[in-house]
């Protein structure tokens, strides 16, 4: 069966994907680490999208996987676009999650450049416990916040600033047309990161793209409701 590659998000780990366990059934699951971040925290980081892109293909191959079915969160949405565009024969099928086609949210809380000033103020653990609450529903009170958090608190200075300038400098708009694998995209209705408007973008543009809403979730819907989301994605790797 094809493996499945799992690329997390900003701040994120490979460790985020613990309750997906039960996707290994009868598929290799290829769970990264971004430079910079979680298992990866002591790499160098990367500052483009395109850059982390470059590597996650680099390090797929590295461990003998050639084509496989694809799934990114957040700002891994935004490399496996980025994947997709660099490497389309080696993709099978394609799950985009709790993401978007810009780097720069229209509505965003606050400039980027205006993160990267309160991250240096506030410190990087004081960043990864603000931004891990807002991905949940119930913010701290939810039951896999502190996990989160944790993951989010590997990330240093440099990586985190890093991040921020990669998501601002980039945008997949154009190239949704051309993405020609099978898609399935994955939004939580209570997601306070990634609005309506940038998920029906990629619904709309993408030519054979399917949409699953889960009621009740944030922004880490596999976390919150692990049980529909597996059930959503082995649904569409199996169909």
């Amino acid at each position: 069966m094809t493996p499945l590659v799992l690329v997390h998000g900003f701040m994120g780990g490979s460790d985020q994907w613990a309750l997906q366990a039960p996707l290994a059934e009868g598929r290799d699951l290829v769970r990264v680490d971004l430079p910079g971040f979680g298992r990866g925290a002591d790499l160098p980081p990367i500052d483009s999208i395109p850059g982390f892109a470059a590597w996650v293909l680099e390090e797929v191959t590295r461990q003998g996987v050639d084509r496989f079915d694809l799934m990114g969160h957040s700002m891994g949405g935004m490399i496996v676009q980025e994947m997709i565009r660099q490497a389309p024969g080696r993709v099978a099928r394609l799950i985009l999650y709790g993401t978007g086609a810009v780097g720069v949210l229209p509505g965003r809380f606050e400039p980027i450049e205006t993160s990267m000033q309160r991250t240096r103020d506030d410190g990087p653990a004081s960043t990864a416990r603000r931004i891990a609450a807002t991905w949940f529903l119930q913010r701290e009170a939810a039951a896999q916040y502190q996990a989160c958090a944790a993951i989010a608190e590997k990330s240093g200075l440099p990586a985190i600033l890093a991040g921020l300038a990669a998501m601002r400098d980039w945008s997949g708009v154009d190239h949704l047309p051309q993405i020609a694998s099978e898609t399935l995209l994955i939004w939580g209705d209570g997601d306070r990161t990634y609005q309506w408007s940038q998920v029906e973008t990629l619904w709309r543009t993408i030519p054979r793209c399917q949409l699953a809403v889960v009621p009740g979730c944030a922004h880490a819907v596999h976390m919150e409701r692990p049980d529909i989301f597996n059930r959503l994605v082995k649904g569409f790797l199996d169909s």
